[in-house]
C-alpha cells in the first residue's frame, strides 16, 4: 500500500463510470491541492476512453471556477471497452507519458478503481482512488461521494409521491437505484416513512409484504409507499406491484421509477465537504507514497484502503438500520 515515494511533478485526474454529485468538488480539491504542493494537474476527459484517445488537458484555476456547486462531472465520464485490453492500456500509458504525468487520481466506483489497480500493476503508475458512486457500496469508507445527495433526492421525490398517495388512498411502489446494494433504499425508506423496504441483500417475500400492508390498513394508515431497490431479490417495483395486485385486487397501485434522477442535481453540503476532504487527501497520499489505494472516511477519519480490498470485499448493510426501519414501518 505504501511504497518509496517517487518525485511526482504532474498528476492526472479523471472521473469514470456512473456520475455522482460531488465529483466536481473532488476534482476541484485535487487541482487546488496540486497547486498548493507546486504540482501540475491534468484533466483526463471522458475517463479511460479519454486517456486512450489522448483527450488530456492541463487544468488551470479558471478550469475549476464555479464547479463546486455543479452536479455531474465537467471532465465527463465514459465506459471504455478498449481499456479492458492490454493494447488499450498500453496506448493510455503512452499518452500519459507523452504529457509527463507521474501519478493519477481516479474518481469512480469499483470498475474505475479496478482500472487504476491494473494500471499500477502493469505500468507502475501510482494511483489513489476516490469513492465516487451514489450506491455507497465500496468497502473501506463509511460513505461515498454522491450518496448523501442521492438519498436527499430520493426522499424529496418520495415526499411528493406521498402527497398524491394520501389524497387518493393509493399504494405506491417507488424504485430507487441500487442494483447490488440497498443503501439508498434503506436510507430513503427510513427518511420517508416507507411501509416496507426491499433490498438486494435480503429476501422479503411477497406474503410478508401483504401481511404488512393489511396490518397498516387495519391501523388506518392513510398512505403506503414501498421502496424497492432496483436489484431486489423479489424483483423490480413493477414486478412486485403486479404480484401484490393479484392478491389485493382492490388496492389502487401505482409504480414510480426514480432512475437517473438520483444521479443529478447540485451536491449536498455533506457531499461537497466529503469530496473536498478526500480530494486533498488523495494528493497528499500520493506525495507520501501511498499508491494503489482508495482514500475513504471511517468514523470521520481519512483512511487508505488497498484498492484490491475496496473492490473485492463486500460492504454489508447496517443490520441496526434495517431493524429500526422495521420498527418504524409498523
Amino acid at each position: 500500500m505504501t511504497d518509496q515515494p517517487i518525485n511526482i511533478k504532474k498528476i492526472g485526474v479523471l472521473t469514470s463510470g456512473g456520475d455522482a454529485p460531488g465529483m466536481n468538488a473532488a476534482i476541484r480539491a485535487v487541482v487546488r491541492a496540486g497547486f498548493y504542493y507546486k504540482l501540475e494537474v491534468y484533466g483526463i476527459y471522458r475517463g479511460y476512453e479519454g486517456m486512450i484517445n489522448n483527450d488530456i488537458r492541463k487544468l488551470e484555476n479558471k478550469s475549476i471556477a464555479h464547479v463546486l456547486e455543479r452536479g455531474g462531472t465537467f471532465l465527463k465520464s465514459a465506459r471504455s471497452e478498449e481499456f479492458k485490453t492490454v493494447e488499450g492500456r498500453q496506448k493510455a500509458y503512452n499518452n500519459l507519458k507523452s504529457h509527463g504525468i507521474d501519478a493519477l487520481v481516479v474518481i469512480g466506483g469499483d470498475g474505475s478503481l479496478t482500472g487504476a489497480h491494473l494500471f499500477y500493476k502493469e505500468f507502475g503508475i501510482p494511483a489513489v482512488g476516490l469513492p465516487g458512486t451514489i450506491d455507497n457500496d465500496l468497502f473501506g469508507t463509511d460513505l461515498t461521494i454522491g450518496f448523501d445527495t442521492a438519498c436527499n433526492t430520493a426522499i424529496e421525490a418520495i415526499d411528493k409521491i406521498r402527497d398524491t398517495a394520501t389524497s387518493h388512498d393509493r399504494l405506491f411502489f417507488v424504485e430507487v437505484m441500487g442494483r447490488d446494494a440497498g443503501f439508498i433504499a434503506i436510507n430513503a425508506g427510513i427518511g420517508s416513512a416507507a411501509a416496507a423496504i426491499l433490498i438486494p441483500e435480503k429476501k422479503f417475500p411477497v406474503e410478508k409484504l401483504i401481511d404488512r400492508l393489511k396490518f397498516r390498513e387495519k391501523a388506518k394508515k392513510e398512505s403506503n409507499v414501498v421502496i424497492v431497490a432496483e436489484g431486489g431479490k423479489s424483483g423490480g417495483a413493477q414486478e412486485i406491484s403486479e404480484k401484490v395486485k393479484k392478491i389485493l385486487p382492490t388496492y389502487d397501485i401505482k409504480v414510480t421509477i426514480l432512475g437517473h434522477l438520483q444521479r443529478g442535481g447540485a451536491p449536498s453540503s455533506f457531499d461537497r465537504i466529503l469530496a473536498s476532504k478526500l480530494g486533498v487527501s488523495a494528493v497528499e497520499g500520493l506525495l507520501q507514497g501511498k499508491y494503489d489505494v482508495m482514500a475513504g472516511i471511517i468514523n470521520n477519519k481519512i483512511v487508505f484502503t488497498p484498492i484490491k480490498r475496496a473492490i473485492v470485499d463486500d460492504k454489508q448493510v447496517d443490520e441496526e438500520e434495517l431493524r429500526i426501519a422495521g420498527i418504524l414501518s409498523t
